[in-house]
């Protein structure tokens, strides 16, 4: 019989799955299901027969508990959209999505609010965006193998403090809403009054901004005072009593009409008050204004968007935050820093990771894991490869060009001074004019015509300022104005660009065409670099930016590629080998997922264009939500968080929301086991709840008598249990439909965390065992590549309750006291765009569309195959710690190293860092259990490879074995001293007791494929006791001195 078809005896769980299937060719070219999967048939038959199984239904019903299978009969009922299409060829799904894109209308847009246009240098596009070595690693918690990544990371930070004129700054954080986010509770934590609950935000920040503070501010009780600083200073600071309620002020550098803020006597009235201070800053802006760092703000954020990363429809960008020296400890997110390996030789390394949620959980600074690595990379690359000259005229460019328009525009207002006003005096890239009801429509219908978006709005949109309270910029408003008209230049405008506008604008203003052609005689860009006439003087940029060599001699595209390349081959991506990390399922990124990604109907859409121009993300977004609507049973999809983290966050806050709008706002209590992931408490503090831990039994399974009690304990306030499935322990939990029901019965609603779904698709659902909300992490089971740490996206679905409290649009500008007086309970927006990141969306849509329902099953059922064929030939040499009840486990597994500490003085790190000498990044180490190594190796690695890691495996095993029976020293051995680089390896000194073959070709393959670690094990103790998070140097790395620690 063929071992892939059904012989369950329950005919509704039959799965046609067979060999054949696997290994299809559709007019001579094989399926996309066949690409994904590791395992071909003959190599199905084999693990199958090794696990003593018939068939890969056998194994699925040894795996997953009848009691939540979802009946195989009837596919059209459980997901009549998928069942109806069958999968598609990698061609015709690259055809249908270029015809749906192809319905976008890429217009020109100088919408600006934080999202501008810019041009990536094809070095960066094709060795760094293009390219899954630096695309499809994982954040680098295994710094020896992830030195490039690294390097690049801390150029960034390096680039950021510059700018920025600040002390410290972290490795990206997800948008720049989030990121003013984080700086709020920054803010509220290190705050001089502890009881101080009032927070100042400028009406100058972006809406989307304030639209996300007032959503992250609901539930930590921080009220928000939302207006310009000239009446917040008036009514607030000129009395101490009320100054004394607030613990902070959010500003801006630019006004929200484009001018620039003069920050110094503001950030010394707000220290005079004990008040925290943050600044939404521009990053190419501060090329030619004084930094907000320069003025005393204690923390300074922004998006590091226009340099170098397309607008994507809203995202992914890396968005930056940093601090002043003293608030080091209180970063949220990554932080780079500069440590030392064995050989004393420089190295990096993720430093103060005491403060993140996968150590400190609900104590953290913040929940976010994921954050925007790869984007963050193409930042820094994009600077260096510009240098700090190139910078400096991209942005003198850009001023230049809006000095050009500006300089158009008042003498237009001033011929015809009843139609129109120039706002700004002074500005870095924004102009905004006061205009009569006829002009606007005259220049909104010119610019269409030349499919040009601009910035439209009522007068009374502009905040203070429209009601005649900002003092600054208040002029009288004798002509009517009624309608205002905004725009914001960026390095894309050319000289052709601006003869249109300047066009557009005269059309509007005199009602006739202006004919002018460019100057050709020039070469293109020398005419517009002219001095920054529109920065005050007083603001001009004197302090020194972006000094360090790595800023300043790498220009050429041989030099960047050279650079890039070299920094890729220092470390392990899914282009190296097998990444076998639990609970982060590490799966192939294929490339024709990807190519879409550099269309310019994928990536050159402003977020807040008009919906006409975007009818093709439209149509991509609603097929992808009703997919997934499907694939997890739910009624309702929001595809706005964009990570897992947010995603926890955005589910927890639609439970707040629903237990408020019940009046039951009492409900505060999380119930969530102990071995869950540490984002899960962080997110449950950020939604207001509190935290509440249930125990485990030995087989890792949830307590049922502490489950128990815990929910008769907490009857009266239990809002919430997050719950991960199947487990983190890599186990599908047979009580898990009681548990849900006995939460249900006291009042509660159920959060399962979906960072393990990759074992669940097409076969169960969170729908399907009664959950209310989940997260789904596409960059794990829907294929998005991590990127070295980012992005990600983390859409949530809702049970149909559920769905009036899903996340809301930011750009709707909803904030807390409209709706209070609406009497509506929302949950408001968590990112800083409708969709987040938007255009890695696409990956998710042809994952889907090409598997199909069948490809999808067929993924899952290998994912779960390859574990347990790992269980089965790891399990004689090392302790396999939880599996089902039938001895089966889901999609990963647990090993269980700590005996080997008392009888070889070997920790499960030591294993880890000997792993890299045979070519491997390391499972997830001390995760959920400390000591202990947790493995996934995901449905798309072959057999082959598989076995190798096995070998790898045993191989240690036989390592550990020679030091438990004395043949090597405890503390000098070939795995107490791993990684062992090439360097060390020349050495001509080799006093080791085992040999250098052993050290580095410790099996004979690796003679075939070797990865050489490019520094030795990294001293985490030195890093963060001689905390450097900024470029080193490069003399550092001549001055190296060899470390008395070295044994070999």
């Amino acid at each position: 019989m063929n071992p892939l078809q059904s012989t369950a005896t329950r005919a509704e769980h039959e799965t046609k799955i067979t060999c054949e299937d696997l290994n299809k060719f559709s007019g001579g070219e094989r399926t996309f299901a066949s690409r994904h999967l590791g395992p071909e048939g003959p190599d199905v038959e084999a693990m199958l027969k090794a696990l003593d199984l018939k068939s890969l239904a056998e194994l699925i019903t040894k795996s997953i508990p009848s009691n939540i299978l979802i009946a195989d009969t009837t596919p059209s009922t459980a997901f009549p959209m998928l069942a109806r299409e069958s999968e598609q060829s990698e061609q015709k799904a690259l055809t249908e999505l270029a015809a749906m894109m192809n319905k976008n209308e890429v217009w020109r847009s100088y919408i600006g609010l934080g999202y501008y246009g810019t041009i990536v240098p094809p070095p960066i596009l094709r060795n760094m965006f293009e390219n899954p070595g630096w695309y499809t690693s994982y954040t680098p918690y295994q710094a020896e193998i992830s030195q490039g990544r690294l390097e690049m990371l801390i150029n960034f930070q390096t680039m950021i403090c510059d700018l920025t004129g600040m002390d410290i700054a972290n490795a990206s954080l997800l948008d720049e809403a989030t990121a003013a986010a984080e700086a709020m509770t920054i803010m509220q934590r290190t705050a001089h009054d502890k009881t101080a609950f009032r927070l100042y935000v400028s009406e100058d920040l972006f809406p989307q901004t304030r639209a996300v503070l007032a959503t992250r501010a609901a539930p930590l009780g921080i009220d928000l005072w939302v207006g310009s600083y000239e009446r917040f200073s008036e009514e607030i600071l000129s009395s101490a009593e009320r100054a004394n309620e607030f613990f902070g002020a959010l500003l801006s550098q630019q006004s929200i009409t484009g001018g620039l803020n003069d920050l110094a006597p503001w950030l010394a009235e707000l220290r005079s008050a004990n008040l925290r201070v943050s600044v939404a800053a521009d990053v190419l802006a501060m090329l030619l204004v004084e930094p907000p760092g320069k003025w005393g703000a204690d923390i300074v954020y922004g998006s590091a968007q226009r340099l170098g990363v397309p607008v994507g429809f809203g995202g992914p960008h890396a968005a930056f935050l940093a601090t002043k020296d003293a608030y080091k400890r209180h970063l949220p997110g990554r932080v780079i820093g500069l440590s030392k390996d064995a050989e004393g030789n420089p190295a990096y390394r993720m430093a103060l990771q005491t403060r993140e949620q996968h150590i400190r959980r609900e104590k953290a600074t913040s929940n976010i894991c994921t954050a925007q690595a790869l984007l963050a990379n193409m930042a820094a690359a994009y600077s260096i490869y510009h240098g700090t000259a190139g910078l400096k005229n991209i942005a003198t460019r850009v001023h230049s060009d809006t000095t050009r328009l500006f300089t158009h525009l008042r003498e237009l207002a001033a011929t015809y001074p009843t139609k129109g006003l120039v706002l700004n005096e002074s500005f870095f890239d924004t102009l905004t004019l006061l205009v009569t009801k006829p002009v606007c429509s005259a220049i909104k219908q010119a610019a269409a015509e030349r499919k040009i978006n601009l910035r439209y709005g009522k007068i009374a949109d502009l905040g203070d300022f429209a009601r005649g309270l900002n003092t600054k910029t208040a002029t009288s408003n004798k002509h009517s104005y009624e309608e205002f008209i905004a725009f914001s230049l960026d390095e894309t405008v050319t000289e052709e660009s601006l003869i249109e506008l300047e066009a557009i604008f005269a059309l509007g203003f005199t009602g006739q065409t202006q004919q002018k052609q460019p100057a050709m005689d020039k070469q293109e860009g020398a005419p517009r670099l002219q001095p920054p006439t529109r920065i005050p003087k007083a603001l001009h940029r004197t302090s020194a930016a972006l000094n360090h060599e790595i800023f300043n001699i790498i220009h050429s595209e041989t030099q960047m590629l050279r650079y890039l390349g070299q920094l890729e081959q220092k470390d392990i991506s899914l282009r190296t080998s097998m990444i076998p990390l639990g609970s982060c399922t590490m799966k192939l990124n294929a490339v024709t997922e990807m190519l879409p990604l550099s269309w310019e109907t994928v990536n050159a859409i402003h977020p807040m264009a008009p919906a006409a121009q975007a009818q093709g993300y439209q149509a991509m977004l609603v097929e992808l939500m009703e997919m997934l609507k499907e694939l997890t049973g739910f009624a309702g999809i929001s595809l706005q968080p964009n990570s897992g983290a947010q995603g926890e966050y955005a589910g927890l806050m639609a439970i707040r929301s629903y237990h408020h709008a019940n009046g039951e706002k009492g409900r505060t209590t999380a119930l969530i086991p102990i071995s869950a992931h540490g984002t899960n408490p962080a997110s449950a503090v950020m939604a207001g709840f509190q935290p509440v831990f249930v125990a485990c039994v030995d087989n890792g399974d949830i307590d049922r008598e502490d489950f128990s009690a815990k929910c008769e304990q907490y009857k009266e306030t239990l809002g919430a249990l997050m719950i991960t499935y199947p487990s983190t322990h890599g186990v599908f939990e047979a009580d898990i439909l009681w548990m849900i029901e006995k939460i249900h019965e006291c009042g509660g609603q159920v959060y399962m965390d979906g960072a393990n779904m990759n074992a669940q698709i097409g076969f169960t659902s969170p729908g399907k065992i009664k959950a209310d909300v989940c997260h789904l992490n596409l960059h794990k089971t829907f294929a998005i590549p991590h990127g070295g740490g980012g992005p990600g996206m983390g859409p949530i679905g809702v049970a149909k309750h559920l769905i009036p409290y899903l996340p809301e649009d930011p750009f709707c500008e909803v904030f807390a006291a409209e709706k209070k007086s609406s009497g509506t309970i929302k949950t408001g927006a968590v990112s800083a765009a409708p969709y987040g990141s938007a255009s890695i969306l696409v990956i998710s849509y042809l994952y889907i569309k090409m598997l199909g329902l069948r490809g999808l099953k067929q993924t899952t059922m290998i994912a779960i195959l390859n574990a347990n064929y790992l269980r089965k030939r790891l399990e004689h040499a090392y302790k396999i710690l939880y599996t089902a009840r039938n001895g089966f486990v889901a999609h990963e597994m647990i090993i269980d190293v700590r005996e080997f500490k008392e009888t070889a003085g070997i920790a499960a790190e030591d294993i880890a860092k000997r792993l890299m000498d045979y070519g491997f990044h390391a499972p997830t180490m001390s995760w959920p259990v400390a000591g202990t190594l947790m493995i996934e190796p995901t449905e798309s690695e072959d057999k082959g490879e598989l076995d190798r890691f096995v070998e790898a495996l045993l191989s240690l095993r036989r390592e550990i074995k020679a030091i438990e029976t004395g043949k090597w020293p405890r503390d000098n051995n070939p795995i107490k001293n791993a990684p062992h680089t090439a360097m060390m390896i020349a050495k001509d000194d080799w006093s080791a007791p085992y040999t250098r073959e052993e050290a580095v070709y410790p099996l004979p393959w690796l003679r075939n494929h070797k990865y050489w670690p490019p520094v030795a094990r990294i001293d985490n103790v030195y890093g963060d006791r001689n905390l450097f998070c900024v470029c080193p140097p490069l003399s550092a790395y001549e001055d190296a001195e060899p470390s008395e620690h070295n044994n070999t």
